[in-house]
């Protein structure tokens, strides 16, 4: 027994002593880290302006991720450029250097800065509110436990804060530390050897799910002019931009409560659909205690309108509405559905039935058990019916589910599924920042893919069972369809990679 005691006690002393020699070491690598902070304080501006080409490309991609307006905390902020450029509607930095900070309170007097180091809970404790975005750039770089300062951010976060994390490849390791000798960059003390699976794996420990990931800047230097070519239409092609400078992380919070209780409307877009209106109505499950269903008519010929009030009238005990369109096509449908639905979650279900009603509960499920943001419905998984989809829509439709996985930075494998379900507060996301695509998506699957994307919504995809129609003719034609995919590609390369 005094064996034992013995034992424990010796281990005791030698985890207390390994304990605080961890701590010495800590404490001298942030006093390095924040003295050198401190020595450049004053030259900092001048280091960003001497390499403005590659601070420049680095806060445009920011501020793609990150649109004004915004409530900001930004973790290692410097001098807080970085913060004042992406014009936040309230902007918290935080950085170890009392000079540094200095500086930025100087010269962003609009903005709330404060010393002190990231890792310490007290002075995290001093930061009040909930934020839209935070913000590491290079700062994970230095921190000592990373994991447990991305856990401590969950006090900040709504389930729609969004964590960016900025950072270089490793693999320029040798040329950053010639760059410093050669005084083309700012020395900094030694920095954590991290790629992005090593990111979003600490991400996953401290229970935040990894969103997308990209890499930028093949070149961080002009090169007489065509730096700025070899970045947007060569570094960013698959392979050869894992090589590129600058990684970005986008991530969500997961620490999910008990599933949520949303109502729904079901948006139905239709037009000569009469045969299929009523067996909809009958198929649906009631899968939520507020369901909507929504027929959106476009102006068809063949009597669906009146079949609608026939079956509103004949299911009296049901909610079911019908909208009739202002303009044409699937995309205007939509557009006027969600504008027009009652529910808290908006689903699109197209009226001839080649996706089974039966399936929509598993889109609703999805949905309010945080399992993604935006759910949409892959055809490609299951068999399907005979003459549902032809051999060659399907391979065309395989191999654009790869480049839309590629420019979107997540996966997706069937861009033209009609199914497609998320919240009203998402969608309105979507809608505000539309802008910056236009409106260039007759369809209305586009317009929510590239939204969702640009908007940091974590898509998350549904196989369901695909079906031929049995009433009425398709209104899918498998040239002007691969037609606009390739236009589609095109498009999103410009506006997700060639920025």
């Amino acid at each position: 027994m005094q064996d034992a005691q013995t034992n424990v006690a010796y281990r005791s002393s030698t985890e207390s002593t390994a304990g605080r020699a961890a701590r010495v070491r800590w404490s001298t690598r942030k006093g390095e880290i924040r003295a050198i902070a401190d020595r450049y304080a004053d030259d900092r501006d001048t280091w960003i302006e001497r390499n403005r080409f590659y601070y420049e490309d680095d806060y445009r991609y920011m501020r793609f991720l990150i649109p004004e307006g915004q409530r900001v905390l930004e973790l290692g902020c410097g001098t807080g450029r970085l913060l004042a450029s992406l014009k936040p509607s309230y902007g918290v930095g935080i950085d170890i250097s009392g000079e540094m900070v200095a500086r930025a309170k100087k010269n962003h007097p609009d903005h709330t800065f404060l010393v002190g180091d990231v890792e310490d809970s007290s002075i995290l404790s001093r930061v009040k509110g909930l934020f839209d975005f935070i913000v590491l750039s290079d700062t994970i770089g230095s921190l000592e436990d990373c994991e447990t300062t991305l856990n401590s951010l969950h006090r900040f976060c709504t389930p729609d804060t969004r964590l960016v994390i900025a950072y270089y490849n490793r693999l320029w390791g040798p040329l950053v530390t010639l760059f410093e000798k050669l005084g083309q960059k700012m020395p900094q003390p030694g920095q954590n050897w991290l790629a992005t699976d090593d990111i979003g794996g600490l991400l996953e420990l401290a229970d935040f799910e990894m969103i997308r990931r990209e890499w930028r800047q093949l070149v961080p230097k002009p090169l007489f002019g065509i730096g700025r070519l070899l970045n947007r239409y060569v570094g960013t092609m698959p392979i050869l931009r894992r090589t590129c400078l600058r990684n970005y992380v986008v991530a969500r919070p997961v620490r999910n409560g008990p599933p949520r209780s949303l109502s729904a409307t079901v948006v139905v877009p239709c037009r000569n659909e009469r045969g299929n209106i009523e067996p909809l109505v009958q198929r649906l499950p009631a899968f939520c205690r507020d369901l909507e269903i929504l027929f959106v008519e476009g102006h068809s010929k063949d009597d669906t309108l009146k079949e609608i009030h026939r079956v509103i009238t004949k299911y009296p005990h049901l909610d079911i509405k019908v909208v009739q369109q202002d303009g044409n096509g699937k995309g205007d449908a939509v557009r006027k559905g969600f504008a027009s639905a009652r529910g808290e979650a908006l689903m699109i279900l197209d009226a001839d039935l080649s996706v089974a009603p039966e399936d929509l509960p598993k889109f609703y499920k999805a949905l309010v058990e945080n399992k993604g943001d935006l759910i949409n419905g892959s055809r490609l998984v299951y068999v399907m019916e005979k003459e549902a989809m032809r051999p060659l829509n399907f391979l065309g439709n395989r191999g654009f589910a790869l480049l839309f996985s590629f420019l979107l930075n997540e996966r997706v494998t069937d861009t033209l599924c009609g199914t497609k379900v998320l919240t009203k507060t998402h969608y309105r996301k979507i809608a505000a920042a539309r802008d910056y695509f236009g409106d260039f998506d007759p369809f209305g699957d586009f317009d929510l893919l590239f939204g969702a994307a640009k908007a940091n919504l974590k898509i998350v995809e549904v196989p369901i069972r695909y079906a031929a129609r049995t009433y009425g003719e398709t209104q899918i034609s498998r040239f002007t369809h691969g037609w606009l995919l390739l236009r589609m590609v095109i498009f999103a390369f410009r506006k997700f990679k060639a920025l």
